[in-house]
């Protein structure tokens, strides 16, 4: 039992930096009432943690290969706790706000590091277990947020979401300095410190661009400046990393159909599977009237399924080609949402059961997978990278999807609307995906009550199209591109150890 007790530490850190990205989705009203602010302002409570996360994992990785992965992961887990406790103590929602961007720091050090640390220090049939543990509780954790959120909030305060953190961190830090053993960095490379600025710029500016495009609108010049600003920095990015001897992504890896293929299914997984979830609890609580336990147990079968499987795929689909599992499991991700498009006016919670179990297994069959399979492709020192880029991929998707699901989810809205009940249809929009619907449907009379009801169904419904089309895309992709691959390695002596990263599935017995 010794031997997992380092994959116990890595673990823990995991489950709860990916726990935050959606522990917040049932306390947002909480929150704006004692802060005093608005749903809309307290958002970025969530938006500024996923955006922390998808612009800084590549430079946390690529510093990860040179520091040590060990050093790196408890730095992350130390900062993660100090920013935790800041959060619990703010006492407006700009310190609130900034707080919790240096969380994402944090979170970026320990996600960009897990895989590497696991696919490091295990191998042969342990490796498989151990990235299927590691995938049952990333796949787990992002789904039991809500549930773990809404305990917190209803039973003791918001405020406690953050404070739970603080024990976990101190039990993380301790078994890793105790347990996880220290691995060398290639301290002889140089951080790519003019790739991260640039990388972290275009990530960041993108991200940001589509989460407030629909408040400046989308032709304006703050959003157009602020895409143009981001596609300046990518091309600087690509021509810094062209140039570099080690690069913070080594992008000759993109010529390969399986890793650009792996990397997409990494944004559409986010995306189709977890990006709905705040509009899923808003709808649960502000028009169903659900308290947050009841409104994040919801989210219970989706985190019940995904554990299961994932624990059991990764220790008995080893021999099976990475693309039939990765591709069957974005496939059941897209069904799952696409079950939940039958959601209706009059229906309660329970219409989403079906599709949210589905998505479960879906994700439970794709992301350990898609861990191991990306760490493949890179020789063992440059693990960081790997591990960095996958994680990358997987925290753009969610930030991304949370703004474009909330595009499209604002548009059904405003669509369904229109009528004589509702004389300002954008404002009433406005204020239900804001969180006011009690306001609304107190002040629309029966008629505009029963439209309200609807128009919020219409919005989920059409989020659910947007979030399964693009499930199905991602199970379509990793068929036709995910195929077995050996790690390239640059030196001789690093060959075997390379073949021997090879994820499950992916050596001979899978061609």
């Amino acid at each position: 039992m010794r031997k997992w007790l380092p994959l116990a530490a890595v673990c823990l850190g995991t489950f709860m930096l990916l726990v935050d990205v959606t522990i917040v989705v049932v306390a947002l009203p909480g929150m704006a009432k004692s802060l005093h602010t608005s749903f809309a302002d307290v958002q970025w409570v969530m938006d500024v943690y996923a955006l922390a996360l998808a612009a800084l994992l590549l430079g946390a990785g690529a510093v990860a290969d040179r520091l040590g992965h060990r050093r790196v992961y408890g730095s992350g887990l130390a900062l993660f706790a100090l920013a935790s406790l800041a959060c619990a103590l703010a006492t407006g929602p700009q310190a609130l706000i900034a707080f919790r961007a240096v969380q994402g720091v944090g979170g970026a050090a320990m996600l960009a590091t897990t895989t590497a640390l696991i696919g490091r220090i295990y191998h042969g049939r342990d490796r498989g277990v151990a990235f299927g543990v590691w995938g049952a509780v990333s796949g787990a954790a992002s789904a039991a947020g809500p549930i773990l959120g809404g305990v917190l909030t209803e039973h003791l305060d918001w405020r406690w979401i953050f404070f739970v953190n603080l024990p976990i961190s101190v039990l993380a830090i301790v078994m890793t300095l105790r347990f996880v053993p220290v691995l060398p960095g290639a301290r002889s490379r140089g951080v790519d410190l003019p790739g991260t600025a640039a990388f972290t710029v275009a990530a960041g500016g993108v991200t940001y661009a589509m989460i407030k495009g629909g408040d400046y609108g989308w032709s304006s010049a703050p959003t157009l400046g602020l895409f143009a600003a981001s596609g300046v920095a990518l091309a600087v990015f690509v021509a810094v990393e062209r140039r570099r001897e080690h690069p913070l992504v080594d992008l000759a890896l993109f010529r390969r159909g399986a890793f650009s293929g792996l990397m997409a299914v990494a944004v559409l997984l986010s995306v189709a599977a977890f990006s709905y979830l705040a509009y899923v609890s808003l709808w649960l609580q502000s028009v169903k009237g659900m308290g947050p336990v009841a409104a994040g147990a919801a989210c219970v079968p989706m985190s019940a399924a995904a554990f299961v499987v994932a624990s059991l795929a990764g220790r008995f689909l080893q021999g099976v080609a990475p693309r039939w599992t990765i591709g069957s499991g974005m496939l059941l991700i897209g069904a799952g949402a696409l079950l939940q498009a039958t959601v209706g006016s009059g229906s309660d919670w329970t219409v989403l059961v079906p599709g949210m179990t589905v998505t479960g297994l879906g994700v439970g069959l794709a992301t350990p997978v898609l861990a191991s399979t990306a760490m493949a492709c890179v020789a063992p020192e440059r693990a960081g990278m790997a591990s960095g880029a996958v994680n990358t991929a997987r925290q753009l998707g969610n930030a991304l999807g949370i703004a474009l699901l909330g595009v499209v989810f604002h548009a059904g809205l405003a669509d369904a609307l229109h009528g004589p009940a509702v004389p300002d249809p954008a404002a009433a929009a406005d204020a239900l995906a804001g969180g006011q619907a009690a306001t609304v449907l107190a002040a629309a009379g029966a008629a505009g009550r029963q439209l309200a009801q609807e128009a919020f169904a219409t919005g989920l419904r059409e989020t659910f199209l947007v979030s399964g089309t693009l499930g199905l895309l991602g199970g379509l992709v990793a068929l036709l591109f995910v195929r077995p691959f050996t790690a390239p390695a640059p030196v001789a002596a690093a060959r075997p150890a390379a073949r021997e990263a090879v994820a499950p599935g992916t050596g001979a017995a899978a061609r």
